[in-house]
């Protein structure tokens, strides 16, 4: 699965998801851009599923119709080991989540 990682997941959490094309925001030349613009860039560029920590997101987009879907991790900071404990529920929602999905885990 294409993986777009939004600025605030640190780069090395991609590791925590083997198999999955892992992408993050800066390595596709879209640092700055504003959560609507950035997700319909991603699904433009063809990734599956944004990674984010941004909570107001999920208030944001209506991603009813998309090709894209939204995974919400809501750790304690963006710290990668803060992450760590999320990984494995990050990789069993990518198994299952569908287009226009938005998913909040932690």
């Amino acid at each position: 699965m294409k993986l777009l990682l939004d600025e605030c997941v640190p780069r090395k959490f991609r590791n925590l998801l083997p198999g999955h094309d892992g992408r993050t925001v800066p390595e596709e030349g879209l640092a700055g851009k504003k959560n609507g613009e950035l997700v319909a860039l991603a699904e433009k560029s063809g990734f599956e599923v944004f990674l984010t920590l941004d909570r107001g997101l999920g208030y944001q987009q209506n991603l009813q119709g998309r090709a894209i879907a939204i995974v919400l991790v809501r750790a304690t900071s963006s710290r990668l080991m803060d992450l760590l404990p999320d990984g494995p529920d990050v990789l069993r929602v990518l198994r299952s989540i569908r287009p226009g999905d938005l998913v909040k885990i932690g």
